[in-house]
């Protein structure tokens, strides 16, 4: 949940360019940071009143806007945040992906998956797989398995009929070799 309403800023900046306060005057009134009002002001200067409102859903970058960012950010004298505020981003991203480009290069920018990989195959997956595979190379996985369950299916039978035959009761008048 967002600290502030979207309303609140929008009325705060409002009154910040409608009339002769600063943003100190503000801060003291509305007891909020200075430094918090001054960047929505930025924010609203450079991309308007949306950039005001909370985000519902989470963005993804492509690699190409990544490279954008931080071109401008080495090429212009500008600030992290002042590039964050024109490209309508968190100033934390900007240094992130700066540092990881210096590092590994472009390929540190490309979308990573996110938490762990699963430990179980679903069996969705293992459909869509075997769809994708030629009729004939499915019959003969198909005929493998079933090959192999009758091959493991019969070595249990061996085994039980020799341990019947080993660990049977004597009947009077047998003897056991």
């Amino acid at each position: 949940m967002a600290k502030y309403k979207p309303e609140l800023k929008a009325h705060i900046v409002h009154e910040y360019l409608s009339t002769a306060q600063s943003t100190y005057d503000l801060s003291e009134k509305y007891h909020i940071g200075r430094r918090q009002i001054s960047g929505w002001i930025q924010r609203y200067r450079l991309n308007g009143p949306d950039t005001l409102k909370q985000r519902r859903h989470k963005r993804n970058f492509t690699t190409d806007f990544k490279l954008n960012v931080i071109n401008y950010y080495q090429t212009h004298e500008d600030s992290t945040a002042e590039v964050a505020a024109r490209f309508d981003i968190l100033p934390s991203q900007v240094s992130t992906w700066r540092l990881r480009f210096e590092r590994e290069g472009i390929t540190a920018l490309n979308p990573q998956p996110k938490g762990r990989p699963p430990k179980v195959n679903h069996p969705k997956k293992q459909r869509r797989q075997l769809a994708h595979q030629s009729e004939l190379d499915r019959l003969k996985e198909e005929l493998a398995k079933k090959n192999q369950e009758l091959y493991e299916t019969k070595m249990e039978r061996d085994i039980l009929k020799k341990s019947l035959s080993l660990f049977r009761p004597l009947r009077p008048g047998r003897k056991r070799k």
